[in-house]
């Protein structure tokens, strides 16, 4: 068992406490990880607010990290101690009906423990002060050390910079993927992009490097604007400059309406929005942001009637295990940009320091 410094949640709407936790050794096809660096995403604030219908306390939550195999469970043939590796909350188990289909990236094999919190065999690894605490999307990296299932981890180039490559567990691959697996952006198409976040910054770089020729970024925030056009937006614009619907705005600009659209922000409202600023006959839109529990999109059926196309996208359509090594070959061989999505880095006890920075826009 290993003691060491984890961020718990003890429960909903409470800032993170920085606890000793003990780490149990990994059972059999489990892997734990000395977890070097890790980031911040919204899901994770989603689900400490107390929103998320699947969320359990106490937990430790974290999704995007990277860091060094300390030891194996029995079974383990993939990976082995001293490996560099990624934590993956959607795995890739290589023998379920979703991972032998070419079509999809959920991987379902270990899909209803990981909701309840807990590994494969429905315990958990982790305990503070004698109470089992609780895992999260099946990575739980803000630990010193988490322990994993051997198909949520995949094995990456040893010279990677850790503090970087970890954004690559969640939202650079997502936003990514978004634009050149779901929406298969073309070149010289038009595309608009809904919240210039981190996942919104990466759905504008993978539709630049798919060729398109207008990327049109969409935030209230005008402060994002220079980072969006350093990614590769051509132009930004705010829904609040103009009293009409921001898709009507959308449409006038494209002749039409765009050819992609993408909503990286969770809002129900905006997905309707993204839709109907696609173009006739031909506009697909995805839907990247995880809006709250409960809520529904709406539109007219018309709008699909006439040829527009819906879709959803999780983890940007990779299948994990094969593609997140390949996205860290990308990146370390400068086809797409790491470095320039990260504003912060902080000590690990500063963690609800970088909460509130993530909730500021900042």
């Amino acid at each position: 068992v290993i003691k060491c410094k984890a961020a718990v949640a003890w429960g909903a709407g409470k800032p993170l406490s920085i606890e000793e936790v003990e780490v149990a050794p990994p059972k059999a096809h489990e892997v734990r990880i000395k977890i070097v660096a890790t980031a911040v995403c919204h899901t994770d604030a989603y689900t400490l607010s107390g929103a998320d219908p699947e969320g359990c306390f106490p937990v430790i939550l974290g999704h995007e990290g990277a860091g060094i195999v300390e030891s194996v469970g029995e079974g383990v043939t993939k990976v082995k101690k001293g490996d560099t590796v990624i934590p993956l909350y959607i795995p890739q188990c290589g023998e379920c009906k979703f991972c032998k289909n070419p079509k999809t990236n959920l991987c379902q094999k270990i899909r209803i423990t990981q909701g309840k919190g807990v590994m494969p065999d429905g315990t958990s690894r982790f305990t503070c002060k004698g109470k089992p605490i609780y895992h999260f999307m099946g990575t739980s990296t803000f630990s010193e050390y988490t322990v994993v299932a051997d198909i949520s981890v995949a094995k990456i180039d040893a010279a990677a910079p850790l503090d970087k490559v970890c954004l690559l567990g969640c939202g650079i691959s997502t936003g990514y993927g978004a634009a050149v697996n779901t929406a298969k952006v073309e070149p010289g198409s038009t595309c608009a992009v809904f919240g210039l976040g981190g996942v919104g910054l990466a759905v504008i770089m993978g539709c630049k490097i798919a060729g398109a020729s207008r990327i049109i970024g969409i935030d209230i925030n005008k402060d994002k604007y220079a980072k969006a056009k350093e990614f590769g937006a051509t132009e930004c614009i705010s829904p609040q400059d103009s009293k009409k619907p921001i898709q009507e705005v959308l449409v006038e600009m494209t002749d039409g309406g765009v050819d992609y659209s993408f909503e990286c922000i969770g809002n129900v409202g905006v997905m309707r929005a993204a839709l109907e600023a696609c173009h006739k006959g031909w506009g697909v839109s995805v839907i990247v942001g995880v809006a709250a529990s409960g809520q529904e999109i709406a539109t007219r059926p018309f709008q699909l009637v006439t040829g527009r196309t819906w879709k959803g996208t999780a983890f940007g359509g990779w299948k994990s295990v094969d593609n997140v090594p390949k996205l860290v070959t990308e990146y370390m061989s400068k086809k797409i940009k790491v470095d320039e999505f990260v504003t912060h880095t902080l000590p690990f006890d500063k963690i609800n320091e970088a909460f509130e920075l993530m909730h500021s826009g900042k």
